[in-house]
């Protein structure tokens, strides 16, 4: 809380500037009216054909101890770190980190959905590992989001899942180019 002319205001937040926007033309309109771009996000769905899963390497079981970095590579990739968020992610879902220092990536993995939930990572090699191993996690029919043209990775690996590709909304954001490599999350963005 900051005081001002005797009166107490919230301090002020950080937030990346991005949000997620339906196809609504409503939506879109009044995002592109407050200065945001909007790019077209796709989502991939389906049952993961299991026999082109690959062997992933280099990865691990992630924990608490790995908030920081994860918080540095948000700030590089959307423009702020989760925070808190990742505590309270962590405490829901599997989270699975990339063993190599230098090739810094996560995934948040909801086991009970069989999906990835959110994915950063600083480069696409560590994307489409991370996102293997999501889909490895996967159970009857899974689904990834939030995919824009810069993550064309994603596509990749989805496409060799045998999953369908559609068309989902759009990724707005403001004052930055596209969080890349990437994989929002409709509730942790």
């Amino acid at each position: 809380m900051t005081t001002t002319g005797g009166r107490t205001a919230p301090a002020p937040t950080t937030r990346p500037p991005l949000q997620l926007s339906t196809v609504h033309p409503g939506a879109t309109r009044r995002y592109r009216l407050a200065g945001f771009t909007l790019h077209p996000q796709m989502r991939m769905a389906g049952a993961v054909d299991r026999s082109a899963l690959p062997a992933v390497r280099g990865l691990r079981e992630g924990g608490a101890e790995d908030f920081a970095w994860m918080d540095r590579l948000d700030e590089r990739l959307r423009g702020g770190g989760h925070g808190p968020d990742h505590a309270y992610m962590l405490d829901r879902l599997r989270l699975v980190v990339s063993d190599d220092p230098k090739r810094p990536g996560y995934v948040y993995i909801d086991e009970e959905l069989g999906q990835g939930v959110l994915l950063a990572a600083e480069e696409e090699r560590t994307s489409q590992d991370l996102l293997w191993e999501a889909l490895a996690a996967a159970r009857d029919d899974t689904l990834v989001n939030c995919i824009t043209t810069a993550d064309h990775w994603a596509v990749g690996v989805g496409l060799a899942a045998r999953l369908d590709i559609g068309q989902e909304g759009y990724l707005a954001v403001r004052g930055m180019g596209e969080p890349a490599p990437y994989l929002a999350s409709g509730h942790f963005l």
